[in-house]
Formats: structure tokens, C-alpha cells, sequence
């Protein structure tokens, strides 16, 4: 297994091997840590697809309106990780929140307010119907398109369908899936 990460590690990094030295890198070692360890296969597949599609859907969108793409890729990253962590998706996006200040100080990466915005951010990402803040909303849409593009043969879950239209529509898409 460590032949492989260091392979893969290698080829993301330009081929070096070298470890990256920034918050995103610490944070993602410290999540696939978490992820590994999970029993169910299927599950653990399921949670670096979601965490990790959703975080570059993140760093797109938030490039894209102009806001943190660094804290929008560790957002996306936390944002369901307590549902993986404890196979449980009740109540998850408080949770969730919880469980990504608890990481974020631990790791000590963000200040005081980048870890205020990201946890407002993973709280109020199921309230799909609600507008809040820019960076919230970052998050919210790129949960979206990660369901969305998982698999464009599934149809679109009707209470998405309305952010993903707009989404196609920002992004310059004239053809829905």
C-alpha cells in the first residue's frame, strides 16, 4: 500500500515525491487517515469520491466568484466527513461542523475566523433552499454538482435541480444532462 501512495503522491506532485508542506496537504493526510480506516469498502469509496469531488467543485466555484479557493478546498474536503466517520447521517451537517473545528484545532490550520467561516459553511450546507452567506453558498452548490455530475445518467433529485440549473446557467452550459 505505501508503494502505491507514494506513486500516486509522485505523480500529483509533479514527479516528486516530496510531501507538500500546506493546509490542504495536512488536511488531507489527516482525512484519508480517517477514510482508510473505514470497514465497509463500498463506503469508503463512496466517502473520497463525495469529500473530495465536492472539494474541487468547491475550488472551481469559489475561483470562479472570487472567494478563498484554499479554504473552499478544505471546506469541501470536512464538509460530510462526520457521516463517513460515523456511518451516520442524522443531524450531519451540525455534526459536521463540529467534527471540522475539532480537526481544524487540532491541526491548528485556520485562525479563529477561517474556521468560523468554514464551519458556518458545513452547518448550513443541507439548507439547500435557504440563501446564506457567498461561502456557504460555494459549498452548497458544489455538493450539488458533485450529485449531479456523480453519474450525468441518473436523473437530477428534484430538490437540487433548481441550483443546478443555475449552475449550468454561471458556468456558461446551454445544455442540461
Amino acid at each position: 500500500m505505501e508503494k502505491h501512495i507514494e506513486k500516486i503522491q509522485k505523480y500529483l506532485h509533479n514527479g516528486s515525491t516530496e510531501v507538500m508542506d500546506n493546509r490542504i496537504e495536512k488536511l488531507r493526510k489527516h482525512i484519508d487517515e480517517i477514510l482508510i480506516n473505514m470497514k465497509d469498502a463500498q463506503e469508503r469509496r463512496c466517502g473520497y469520491l463525495h469529500l473530495y469531488g465536492v472539494s474541487q467543485a468547491c475550488a472551481m466555484i469559489a475561483l470562479k466568484r472570487n472567494q478563498d479557493v484554499e479554504l473552499a478546498t478544505m471546506v469541501g474536503m470536512l464538509h460530510d466527513l462526520h457521516s463517513y466517520k460515523a456511518m451516520n447521517t442524522k443531524n450531519h451537517a451540525e455534526h459536521g461542523a463540529v467534527l471540522a473545528r475539532q480537526i481544524l484545532e487540532e491541526l491548528s490550520l485556520t485562525t479563529d475566523k477561517e474556521t468560523d467561516l468554514i464551519c458556518s459553511a458545513i452547518r448550513n450546507h443541507s439548507s439547500k433552499e435557504t440563501t446564506h452567506s457567498a461561502f456557504d453558498e460555494v459549498l452548497k452548490d458544489a455538493d450539488v454538482l458533485q450529485h449531479c455530475l456523480y453519474n450525468p445518467l441518473f436523473p437530477v433529485m428534484e430538490h437540487e435541480e433548481y441550483r443546478f440549473q443555475n449552475l449550468l446557467t454561471e458556468f456558461g452550459i446551454l445544455r442540461t444532462l
